[in-house]
């Protein structure tokens, strides 16, 4: 197994360069887009245009704002107490994503249909499907436990023509499984991509919760794309033994569909993590493992990807399924 350090990416903005969401949120334009949003922008005393952050409806319609202006989803909404997710931090994910890809393409990013994506637990939300579909035009496959998110997710899909016909939903029947019963023989994946639940028990997830409120009521509400995402149902918030032994799990699993995944990836919130991680990617019998790193505002995190195929074996993946000019696609 080769391990590449992480990749340093922090800059004056810490946005991925091709983030759409770099600097501050045009409020007058995205009110523009949506006036919906309008009852929720109000000047604060720190004389900033800004949402109360710790309002859900107003989250989530800021959200309903970005996603038409910069990604041209009309019909998009989330049951209550889902997870809104910080559309800017999850853009970034899918554009280091691409750049994961263009490393073993001659720096070219490869676009287009023939490029297959599964996200693990794509929520009610189908927040990566619909920014990687329209920044890169691929196809993706998203799965979940959560029959309440699937049903959500479908009816984002179908209900806005850019996505229907590119996006798969699909239900993982078992909570302790994560390609098992997903990844058939004969289907094959580009990448993977997953934000796995962080906390070890729905106590710990509460508490966090208190505290991210406890936050928004006695600091500067946040006003950069680094802004807190809030709800959640268990599933998206918590796993028993945590971060660790999803990761673990993932990693053994992974073995399972070497043949049919070109890049596994994974967020990791916890840099606790890594260590336990590289060592079962190692008994696993990873080839190469890579790690990026991420920040958004004050927070940090980091993608571990990882593939089982060999040079050798990458470039007859990238001449059967990419093509000779795959940017052109």
């Amino acid at each position: 197994m080769t391990t590449q350090p992480p990749q340093d990416t922090a800059e004056k903005d810490p946005l991925h360069p091709r983030n759409r969401h770099r600097g501050r949120y045009d409020f007058p334009q995205l009110i523009k887009t949506s006036p919906e949003l309008a009852p929720f922008v109000a000047v604060n005393k720190y004389d900033d245009t800004s949402i109360d952050f710790a309002n859900p409806e107003a989250v989530k319609a800021l959200n309903r704002a970005l996603l038409k202006q910069f990604y041209g989803i009309q019909n998009w909404d989330i049951p209550a107490g889902y997870l809104c997710p910080p559309i800017p931090g999850r853009a970034d994910y899918v554009h280091y994503l691409a750049d994961l890809l263009a490393s073993v393409n001659g720096d070219v990013v490869p676009r287009g249909k023939s490029i297959r994506v599964l996200d693990i637990g794509v929520g009610a939300n189908c927040i990566y499907p619909i920014i990687g579909h329209k920044e890169y035009g691929w196809r993706f496959v998203g799965t979940d436990v959560d029959v309440v998110a699937l049903r959500m997710a479908k009816q984002i899909v179908a209900s806005n023509s850019t996505l229907a016909g590119n996006v798969d939903i699909r239900r993982q029947i078992s909570s302790t499984q994560i390609f098992n019963d997903i990844v058939e023989p004969k289907e094959f994946f580009d990448l993977t991509m997953c934000n796995p639940p962080f906390h070890g028990s729905q106590a710990e997830a509460e508490a966090s919760s208190r505290r991210k409120e406890h936050n928004l009521g006695t600091q500067k509400a946040p006003q950069t794309p680094s802004a807190p995402n809030f709800g959640g149902q268990a599933t998206e918030l918590w796993y028993p033994g945590g971060e660790a032994t999803f990761l673990w799990r993932m990693a053994q699993e992974s073995t399972l569909s070497k043949s049919n995944i070109f890049w596994f990836t994974t967020l990791v919130s916890k840099k606790e993590t890594l260590p336990g991680l590289y060592k079962s990617l190692e008994k696993a019998g990873a080839v190469e493992v890579r790690t990026i790193n991420m920040a958004q505002g004050q927070k940090s995190s980091r993608i571990v990807a990882w593939t089982f195929l060999d040079a050798q074996q990458q470039q007859a993946w990238r001449d059967k399924r990419w093509g000779a000019n795959p940017a052109q696609k």
